[in-house]
């Protein structure tokens, strides 16, 4: 069992139960939440409440989720933009609009549906729900990522990632008029008081670091690179709003008025890593999707 308690904050007062638990468990949708509070496992200062319970300052909320019982995964014929792969890594370019791995509300159609129609042989340390997936980008987010195809290979890959020797280089198309050529933002990421189910620069969150260079600026847009020094949940459309310059067609950070989309403005084009086994350096770059080279265009004939 899953079980934790918390205590109502100011900022936290007057939102609703199911809202503000969705927003502390990540990847569970609102309606598996509303079951969990009909079914008795969250109580409001030891006794049960509705779903649409307005959280009180001090309130003491517990909550004790049952474990899942284990999925198991099905392989899925779903076609995949392989740009290598070896006995120990795959880097896969991944489509705008695919989710990562399975969650509660994405039981199928994810990448490691179809990595593992690719390929049996994927690292364990994540577990069953996560078979050698090393890193993620959001669902509409397309680009590249480096999966590990055994337990050697992910804890070099992690360790990789930790101590910043990975090289991950990011296109996108953003909100406003950027004046200078460079910039780097250094703000900690956290949970969005206002919002469980957003990040925001707060203070006490997880230190952040996005470096940023302008490739162009269009009428009302500025076309840019971001190299993640860290990666944090959501860090480049977090950090870009930071400094009012949100990304185009971000739904959950951006504003209304933006292109159309379908989804952020946001590509991770490079990668470079070391391998597992041979210590060689490698290094692939992939194109953004047709739909962000478009909006490019359309940005261009504008100006």
């Amino acid at each position: 069992m899953n079980e934790q308690q918390y205590n109502i904050t100011q900022e936290e007062q007057g939102t609703r139960l199911d809202k503000w638990l969705t927003g502390h468990l990540e990847e569970t949708s609102r309606s598996q939440v509303q079951s969990w509070i009909t079914d008795g496992h969250v109580l409001v200062n030891g006794q049960s409440v509705k779903s649409n319970y307005k959280c009180q300052l001090g309130d003491d909320i517990e909550w004790s989720i049952p474990e899942p019982e284990p999925l198991e995964i099905q392989p899925e014929n779903i076609p995949l933009d392989i740009v290598y792969e070896d006995e120990d890594v795959i880097v896969v370019n991944k489509p705008k609009g695919m989710v990562v791995h399975p969650s509660a509300g994405h039981e199928s159609g994810t990448l490691v549906h179809a990595l593992l129609y690719h390929c049996t042989d994927l690292s364990g340390i994540n577990g069953v729900m996560r078979p050698g997936i090393v890193h993620r980008i959001d669902k509409d987010t397309s680009g590249l990522l480096m999966v590990a195809k055994n337990d050697k290979a992910h804890a070099s890959l992690a360790e990789q990632l930790v101590n910043k020797t990975v090289d991950r280089k990011y296109i996108a198309i953003v909100h406003g008029e950027i004046s200078h050529e460079y910039g780097t933002i250094e703000a900690p990421i956290g949970r969005d008081l206002k919002d469980r189910q957003k990040m925001a620069v707060v203070e006490g969150g997880k230190e952040a670091t996005t470096h940023f260079r302008v490739l162009h600026v269009y009428k009302q847009f500025s076309f840019v690179e971001c190299v993640l020094e860290t990666g944090r949940t959501h860090q480049i459309r977090v950090h870009m709003k930071y400094i009012d310059h949100p990304l185009a067609g971000d739904p959950k950070y951006g504003p209304r008025r933006t292109l159309d989309l379908n989804g952020q403005a946001l590509h991770a084009g490079h990668i470079a890593f070391t391998h597992p086994t041979t210590n060689e350096r490698l290094s692939f770059d992939r194109e953004a999707p047709e739909s962000f080279q478009l909006a490019l265009q359309q940005l261009e004939k504008k100006a």
